[in-house]
């Protein structure tokens, strides 16, 4: 039986563990071949190496997703190695926390380079990409629910988090014209390996989302994988949020 996303070729940001990984595992599971990206080199290796074991064709590409060299050489690679690029889900991303009348000039720099024009670039690259293959694409982009909601000293992680949603709606008028649809997922809280470090995170999380528990990375990733396949051709420019209610009542965390 035909995978959904079989002779398509996916780049996927931010991949080397959590969302991001989860993405990965389920599009190459479906036939997709897939590319890998990671800051962190042996965690990008490890991963892509781990999918390949146990799911189908994936390919480590690390390094920072941020750079504009490295945008451009990932999509040429790919299309070297594959022939085309199909999907690209922009999902790297880092918080920084802190209080507003304090917030660091560096830090706000650092969210908005890797969070915007990381995801900006990347965009624009893949496009020129899809605009030349004439068989278009989707992109997607990976927004949160603090976009749309306050978190106490997340201003500058919000910010540019809405600015996505913003900037995926913006393209449609860029990208349709190309058969290019282009849209974002909008996680709340999830349970990766970043927030598991945190004991009181799943037990929290819980008690204040209606469907009483936080997302699972499986949940994300399905979201993700509907929007970018055949399936979701005549969506674009929307936002998908998953968070189980959470941002219909908005309950703030404790502590």
């Amino acid at each position: 039986m035909r995978q959904e996303f079989t002779d398509k070729t996916a780049i996927v940001t931010g991949a080397g563990q959590g969302i991001g990984f989860e993405i990965c595992k389920q599009l190459a599971a479906e036939g997709a071949t897939v590319f890998l990206n990671d800051i962190d080199e042996e965690l990008a290796k490890e991963a892509a190496l781990r999918i390949r074991k146990e799911e189908g064709d994936c390919y480590a590409y690390p390094g920072d997703s941020s750079n504009l060299s490295l945008i451009q050489n990932m999509i040429t690679t790919a299309v070297n190695q594959c022939g085309s690029v199909d999907i690209v889900i922009a999902n790297a991303g880092i918080t920084l926390f802190g209080d507003f009348f304090t917030y660091p000039a560096s830090s706000l720099m650092s969210v908005l380079k890797v969070n915007l024009a990381g995801t900006f670039f990347l965009a624009q690259a893949a496009a020129n990409q899809m605009k030349k293959q004439k068989s278009g694409g989707s992109i997607l982009f990976t927004s949160s629910v603090t976009g749309h909601q306050a978190h106490k000293d997340l201003a500058a992680y919000g910010m540019s988090k809405a600015a996505l949603e913003m900037l995926a709606k913006s393209l449609v008028l860029e990208l349709s014209p190309f058969h290019i649809n282009v849209n974002t997922i909008v996680p709340g809280a999830t349970l990766t390996e970043r927030t598991t470090d945190d004991p009181n995170y799943r037990a929290q999380w819980s008690e204040i989302t209606p469907m009483g528990r936080p997302a699972y990375t499986i949940d994300i990733a399905n979201a993700a994988l509907f929007l970018v396949s055949d399936k979701a051709k005549h969506i674009t420019g929307q936002s998908l949020i998953i968070d189980g209610g959470w941002t219909a009542i908005s309950p703030p965390p404790k502590g």
